[in-house]
């Protein structure tokens, strides 16, 4: 008997230890996966340093930590997701299925959406870089709520859209054709803002939670496709913030005014120096714990106050909100160490060469490079071949969204040195897809919208808008925050046309006489 009793003590013991080791052998996988993503952006670097610049760039030894502590802060973040948010936000979305009340449906994707934005720190970044550069005229405070409150709106109507059964394209169509009309009346001043507002929404916390309720939501209404109406709240989270943001500047920019005297305070005042000390990083977890802090309290009270039911298991859930923490306060430090200063430092050296050649060259291949080290897309290429059942492939998937930035930050970066109106680009870009969202086929329509916001996460964002500023900063007559900022933008609308436009290559291949021989 005493043997017996001591076997059965034994066995949670064992179980708990297989379960470590279990996580732990994730965690490495995850590592692994992270660093062999990134390994293109260091190729690309060393590259250009190497055959081009001819020297060890200044700094080289810390972007090289930063780039490691980057690894780390994704592995342990995406561990973290799959502990806590994704499970979490799929079965509360099956429960409020089951509750059968669209209302209550629709406050859940509100409160969600709200949470997951307003303590972004992104867009507390450009909120407050905003307020800086404007004096005063751009509130940073009403500035985030504005988008937090579209971000809110935009999941309660994505909810809604999901469980109607509407097709995602008229949405799309009609809210881009209202985009090209704000844009086109709204001021130089705000349009870049209004872009890179709505691309700080989504980041590698929102993707993977808006991701999950909607294919929750879609995989438990009978007669919805997970693929065709669980994807699109993210296109949807990206495309309200640029109507609302233009809006709220038309409204402050009513009257002109100068601009320019802000520019150099953005430059001055850009701090991207790590953290340092015991209290400074404990100030700064407690930071990111207030970021992630509103999606926490979102999830207990509808979980415990509105559904009453515990949750599942508490305790795994809550280390995975801890390693979605530390994983993201490891995140932002490496992005500081390692990512920021390349795209500065790289278009200040190559604007020293007699040809632009070599700046086109090197945003076509970081933009290619940064994608497909995008923790965000990687998500999202792997859930849309789990709903497409062999429909589609996620490694071509994330070829197809490179390729598209790549394409887009070229384009840009063009902009930027002839001085060009960002109006023009984005209207003419915005009128291409929606021609294309009429062509497609409709499986594709909702993944290519979605597939365009996730381009727009933590990899991506600091290189291109450190490339943008570098640019705009050394090219004399331009303005800083009117052709530095907007980038974001370009990397936005192409990944969407390449999607699409394979799609209908593929559609149009498959048909009877359409492969050629």
């Amino acid at each position: 008997m005493p043997a017996l009793a001591a076997s059965r003590l034994a066995q949670p013991i064992i179980a708990r230890e297989s379960v470590l080791v279990a996580q732990l052998k994730d965690f490495l996988h995850a590592l692994v996966h992270a660093l062999r993503n990134l390994l293109p952006i260091i190729v690309v670097v060393v590259a250009f340093q190497a055959l081009l610049l001819r020297e060890w760039p200044e700094g080289g030894l810390s972007m090289a930590a930063g780039l490691l502590v980057v690894a780390v802060g994704v592995a342990l973040f995406l561990q973290g997701l799959e502990l806590s948010i994704f499970p979490v936000g799929k079965r509360l979305a099956n429960q409020f299925t089951r509750r059968g009340s669209m209302p209550l449906l629709m406050l859940f994707g509100f409160a969600m959406g709200f949470s997951a934005v307003v303590a972004e720190p992104a867009l507390i970044a450009v909120a407050e870089q905003a307020a800086t550069i404007s004096q005063g005229r751009i509130d940073a405070l009403t500035l985030r709520l504005i988008v937090a409150s579209s971000v809110g709106l935009v999941m309660a109507l994505g909810v809604f859209r999901v469980i109607l059964g509407h097709p995602l394209h008229w949405y799309m169509i009609a809210g881009y054709a209202l985009v090209v009309l704000v844009t086109f009346f709204a001021p130089a001043e705000i349009v870049g803002l209004a872009y890179d507002s709505g691309g700080v929404t989504t980041n590698i916390v929102t993707v993977p939670l808006i991701a999950a309720l909607g294919i929750g939501l879609a995989s438990s209404i009978r007669g919805r496709n997970p693929l065709i109406d669980g994807f699109g709240l993210v296109a949807l989270a990206v495309m309200v913030p640029m109507i609302s943001v233009q809006l709220y500047g038309i409204l402050v920019y009513a009257e002109p005014d100068a601009f320019e005297a802000g520019a150099e305070l953005l430059l001055a005042g850009k701090d991207v120096s790590p953290p340092s000390g015991p209290l400074t990083i404990l100030l700064d977890l407690f930071a990111m714990l207030r970021d992630v802090l509103p999606i926490i309290l979102v999830v207990l009270f509808f979980q415990y106050a509105v559904l009453r039911h515990p949750l599942a298991n508490p305790l795994k859930v809550g280390v995975g909100f801890v390693l979605v923490i530390v994983g993201l306060y490891a995140f932002v430090v490496g992005l500081k160490l390692g990512l920021f200063p390349i795209g500065q430092r790289m278009a200040e050296q190559l604007i020293g060469f007699d040809t632009w050649l070599w700046v086109y060259l090197f945003a076509f291949c970081i933009g290619f490079a940064t994608t497909m080290a995008e923790p965000a897309l990687i998500a999202i290429g792997q859930q849309a071949e789990e709903a497409a059942a062999g429909k589609i492939q996620g490694n071509v998937i994330r070829l197809l969204v490179a390729l598209g930035v790549a394409i887009g930050i070229t384009i840009g970066v063009h902009r930027i040195i002839s001085g060009d109106s960002i109006h023009h680009y984005i209207t003419g870009g915005y009128l291409l897809v929606i021609l294309l969202t009429a062509l497609a086929p409709r499986y594709i329509v909702a993944l290519a919208f979605d597939l365009g916001g996730v381009t727009t996460s933590e990899v991506t964002v600091p290189l291109v808008t450190a490339l943008g500023i570098g640019l705009a900063s050394q090219i004399e007559g331009r303005n800083v925050l009117i052709d530095g900022f907007g980038l974001i933008a370009f990397a936005s609308i192409f990944p969407i046309v390449t999607v699409m436009g394979y799609a209908i290559l593929m559609e149009k291949l498959a048909q009877p006489g359409g492969r050629t021989t």
